[in-house]
């Protein structure tokens, strides 16, 4: 009952379910991406499955925080010692990695790769199993490091689940408007990529020990997000300015032309 009438709770509540909005939003433009390699009739099904493992994984972890808070002890040093790494580190470069090659690659695709029909051919690039695992992956590390986030703002388990689940739950009835906006809009996507991209090099320097502030990460995302908006409603306008035809100019015929005719 004191966690309904305690200011402290609201707020603490309150900022963990923006942290996990944020990192929402990334993994639903990480699982759209992955999602539209699939036949359209699976899309649906792999975005809510992927954003379940997510939830299911995060509650899960919550309950082992002691565990997750030890993964940030020590133990691997290799060579002189300049660098240790724990558990947590290895996790992150490895996720940031794969986050970066699945984002690098998908750009490669797009600039490189033969023009084709992504809806006939997704089908056949991806299974409904591979892109699973994949979401699986990345969900584990943006788990992780939500997690432990968690743990240092929040003392309370009840208000960290509660988060996640509104948070998740928000993201689940979002993701297929998020999903059909990004692949509608090529330079949307392409900036979704290069998002990835950030985020994936913030995770390796996250595990080798360089902390990146979050403002610094997402104060230009959304200047460019930004930026993006204008360019989508100018395109819009022009496109409405064209579709509308102008009036047919009165072509008055003067005396001498009517007896020329």
């Amino acid at each position: 009952m004191d966690l309904l009438t305690s200011p402290d709770a609201w707020l603490a509540f309150a900022t963990l379910f923006a942290l996990e909005l944020v990192l929402g939003i990334d993994n639903v433009v990480f699982i759209s991406i992955l999602t539209n390699r699939l036949p359209e009739s699976q899309r649906q099904r792999a975005r809510i499955v992927g954003l379940s493992l997510a939830m299911i994984m995060r509650i899960v972890l919550l309950f082992f925080a002691s565990w997750i808070v030890g993964l940030t002890d020590p133990i691997w040093s290799p060579g002189d010692g300049r660098f240790e790494f724990s558990g947590r580190d290895l996790i992150l470069i490895a996720g940031g990695l794969f986050l970066v090659y699945k984002a690098v690659s998908e750009i490669h695709h797009k600039l490189e790769g033969e023009f084709e029909d992504e809806s006939v051919t997704s089908g056949v690039t991806s299974t409904f199993g591979r892109v699973i695992v994949q979401i699986l992956l990345i969900d584990a590390v943006f788990s992780l490091d939500s997690v432990i986030t968690a743990v240092g703002m929040v003392d309370e388990l009840a208000i960290m689940v509660a988060a996640v689940v509104l948070s998740i739950g928000l993201m689940m009835v979002i993701a297929g408007r998020i999903s059909d906006f990004v692949n509608a809009h090529p330079t949307v996507k392409m900036l979704a990529l290069a998002f990835l991209v950030l985020i994936g090099t913030t995770l390796i320097a996250e595990g080798f020990d360089y902390h990146i502030s979050k403002p610094l990460i997402y104060g230009p995302i959304a200047f460019a997000i930004g930026v993006e908006s204008l360019n989508l409603i100018y395109a819009r306008n022009v496109a409405k300015r064209r579709s509308v035809r102008r009036p047919e100019a009165v072509h008055l015929i003067s005396k001498y032309e009517e007896d020329a005719g």
